[in-house]
């Protein structure tokens, strides 16, 4: 019997098998999907700030992408995931308000969260092979890392998979 593990807000889940994860409400938070397609692990990371060495307050290690995403992959190669094998899909980094600039840090989190989120990829040699980021509106999201179908949902659209 499958299940859909849910995976809060500055926090990330490690699956394998027939299991699903989802995240809900991804703003300017990034869903980042990792798998191991020969094993069939896989994990779901709900970033929701680029760097903790910027926050004075960064004790929740899953908050951060730089964070998060490493000590994710660690999990995945504890219960026989390959890094080299691995692939990843992001989903969210939008612009969810606009504060009277965007070109402010503060109005940009969303495209901040999701480039230190393909940095981070990018430094652990993991290759994004799809994402959904950007835009306005807010996203659901669920990741079954055996097949590597990640649905993404979101109010006023279609229902899509990357």
């Amino acid at each position: 019997m499958s299940e859909i593990i849910k995976v809060g807000m500055a926090d990330w889940k490690v699956c394998a098998g027939d299991d699903g994860l989802t995240t809900l409400g991804l703003g300017s938070c990034v869903g980042v999907a990792i798998r191991d397609p020969k094993s069939g692990i896989g994990g779901l990371a709900h970033v929701m700030l680029p760097d903790s060495t910027q926050t004075a307050s960064n004790t929740n290690r899953a908050k951060f992408a730089d964070t998060g995403i490493t000590d994710m992959v660690a999990e995945m190669v504890k219960r026989g995931a390959n890094i080299s094998n691995m692939v990843a899909k992001l989903a969210g980094g939008a612009q969810m308000f606009a504060f009277g600039s965007t070109k402010s840090d503060m109005g940009r989190v969303g495209e901040r969260n999701a480039a230190a989120c393909m940095a981070k990829l990018k430094e652990l040699k993991i290759k994004v092979i799809a994402s959904d980021t950007g835009e306005n509106y807010g996203r659901t999201v669920i990741f079954y890392p055996k097949t590597g179908v990640y649905t993404i949902k979101a109010v006023g659209r279609p229902e899509k998979e990357i």
